[in-house]
């Protein structure tokens, strides 16, 4: 079972994303292998690695890793900034110890052995580069200073055509 959620807090104004997949079938040791692969890398290059890397959790977290990219991408939408999925990290990943099911096993002379099938709580969280996130917020801020003189001369070009087309049409007489 997988959650995905959003990350709520800003870091000055870097864009993040978390996932989290939840009661995987996999022992903690063995995802724990394969988190320390992808984590500070970047996110294009940890699903490369996620991808060719012969483990059977390796598909989890690469679902939960595109999961978070897809969680920042919302993020950045919603928050009406643009984003470059290709300045996105693997700030932090880490998997927690899930519940143990606990099973029985027959045994000999009619006992049964407990053995316990381990689960993990997989945690990938992605952000911009801090770089990238000043490249943004610079080019958000030129382009709303240049934009803000087009809106005026738009006005002012409007207001111009209508006092034209106003001097050139007649008004319509109303004949009673």
């Amino acid at each position: 079972m997988a959650t995905a959620i959003q990350g709520s807090t800003q870091a000055g104004t870097q864009i993040e994303g978390i996932a989290k997949a939840r009661y995987t079938r996999v022992s903690p040791q063995k995802a724990r292998l394969v988190i320390d692969l992808i984590r500070g890398r970047r996110a294009e290059e940890a699903l490369h690695t996620l991808q060719f890397t012969k483990k059977r959790v390796a598909k989890e977290i690469e679902k939960t890793l595109r999961s978070a990219i897809a969680n920042a991408e919302r993020k950045a939408e919603d928050s009406g900034e643009s984003l470059d999925v290709d300045q996105l990290f693997v700030t932090r990943c880490y998997v927690n110890e899930g519940p143990r099911w606990k099973r029985m096993r027959p045994a000999p002379m009619g006992r049964g052995f407990r053995y316990q099938k381990r689960t993990s709580h997989i945690v990938v969280e992605v952000a911009e580069h801090h770089r990238a996130a000043a490249d943004r917020v610079a080019a958000a801020a030129a382009e709303a200073q240049a934009s803000k003189g087009v809106k005026g001369a738009v006005r002012k070009a409007r207001k111009a055509l209508e006092q034209q087309r106003g001097k050139q049409q007649p008004k319509k007489k109303t004949g009673k």
